[in-house]
């Protein structure tokens, strides 16, 4: 099959060391120079592809978590989950993922949720008695919710390529995201009650100003949605005002953000913006070849010739993403396979929203599956243990992960009721 031999080819020039961004302009040129003997209008493709409005919000939303993380205010966000959790059985994993959730309607990056909750969470965690299999697990587990509970950048991303609604798919994300924070608790609740907090710890007074501190944190995630959703702006503007009021927060509420904190910030999303530029540019030229080689067309043939069924056919989707996520990371997932497969969900009758909450979590499954997996690089680097000991710790996680997908799949309308009773569809 024309479409696994180029991923093929794809993936063994990654592994020879070039750029995934340079991998998408060799391959396709080199194979489109030799079927066609030249490619019209390259410029004009490329550019047309970067010319899109939304695109402006992710390095936005990027920026808006380098504030909220640089300017501290996100300390206050895991102190606040601590000081209402703690004495729950479990509750310090249990205030972990609650501040994972929170994050990743800030962040929008399983990375950076992992990154910056982990810090915080895993001495608390360790000192209060949690195992260190448990500690490094709900932080590796509850980063994922970062790319799943909006505002997630790899869904703005998968709205711009498939020219679907992101109000929409942010909606969708949120319900699923929710539940699979709420299994993540459950299990720190049934296996982590060995974990006690002292009666006196932290001291009346340090624990109100930390749930009056932590309103900030929460107010941002609820002024980009709400915006979001009641129409008062689209995507890319709730990025720009989300920034300025994080911006706010951080430099006038909090007074902790330096000018030498913002500069990094913006060098730093400017930096991955940059690189995502660049690999969709590549993209362009990569889905360009595929429709030149009636790859679509041949993947279609193939779903009839097997006889595939709509679920048989999301699942074995599925496995290929999840395996793609062992080697690739989550934008590139998106822009190589979607041109192929985008035809197939039309003539299966599959809600685009629905498939793209689908396939956040199969990359969430693959962000804390070995031999890549960043989150668990992250903990790794956080806590100096092992990497087989970081690893021997998600596979709870990664088993709740794999039955909330087939949970999504066998009821599509854990995604798609909030956006349908909300108007946008779905």
């Amino acid at each position: 099959m024309t479409f696994f031999l180029l991923l093929g080819a794809l993936i063994a020039l990654l592994w020879l060391g070039m750029p995934m961004f340079a991998a998408l302009f060799v391959l396709p040129l080199a194979i489109l120079f030799q079927v066609e003997g030249a490619v019209p209008a390259l410029g004009e493709m490329v550019v047309g592809k970067l010319d899109g409005y939304l695109l402006v919000a992710i390095p936005l939303f990027m920026l808006m978590a380098h504030v909220m993380v640089r300017g501290k205010v996100v300390d206050d966000l895991y102190n606040a989950a601590f000081v209402l959790l703690r004495r729950v059985r479990g509750g310090v994993g249990i205030a972990t993922v609650a501040a994972c959730t929170i994050f990743a309607a800030i962040s929008g990056s399983s990375v950076a949720t992992a990154l910056t909750i982990g810090k915080i969470a895993i001495p608390q965690m360790l000192r209060y008695g949690m195992s260190r299999k448990g500690a490094f697990g709900v932080v590796a587990g509850g980063g994922t919710l970062g790319i799943l509970i909006p505002p997630s950048a790899p869904m703005v991303l998968y709205a711009y390529v498939t020219e679907t609604s992101v109000a929409a798919l942010f909606l969708a994300g949120l319900v699923p995201g929710l539940l699979m924070a709420l299994m993540f608790a459950a299990y720190c609740f049934i296996t982590e009650g060995r974990a006690v907090v002292p009666a006196d710890d932290p001291p009346p007074e340090a624990a109100h100003l930390a749930l009056a501190r932590a309103g900030w944190s929460l107010s941002l995630p609820i002024f980009v949605l709400g915006g979001i959703y009641l129409g008062v702006f689209t995507a890319t503007e709730a990025a720009g005002t989300g920034t300025l009021y994080a911006l706010f927060i951080a430099a006038v509420i909090y007074r902790t953000l330096t000018w030498r904190d913002l500069v990094h910030g913006v060098q730093e999303a400017t930096r991955t913006s940059a690189m995502l530029l660049l690999i969709i540019a590549g993209a362009a030229i990569y889905g360009y070849m595929l429709t030149k080689l009636l790859v679509p067309q041949q993947l279609t043939q193939l779903v009839a010739d097997l006889g595939l069924s709509r679920t048989g056919f999301l699942i074995a989707m599925m496995v290929l993403l999840f395996l793609l996520g062992l080697v690739l990371e989550s934008f590139s997932i998106i822009l190589l396979t979607m041109p192929a497969i985008l035809p197939l969900l039309d003539v299966l009758g599959i809600d685009k929203v629905w498939y793209g909450v689908l396939l956040t979590l199969s990359l969430e499954m693959a962000l804390i599956s070995p031999p890549v997996a960043l989150n668990l690089v992250v903990i790794k680097a956080i806590t100096g243990a092992p990497l087989g000991e970081v690893n021997r710790s998600i596979l709870p996680y990664m088993l709740m992960l794999a039955f909330g997908t087939l949970m999504l799949i066998a009821f599509p309308d854990i995604a798609l009721w909030l956006p349908r009773i909300s108007g946008y569809g779905g």
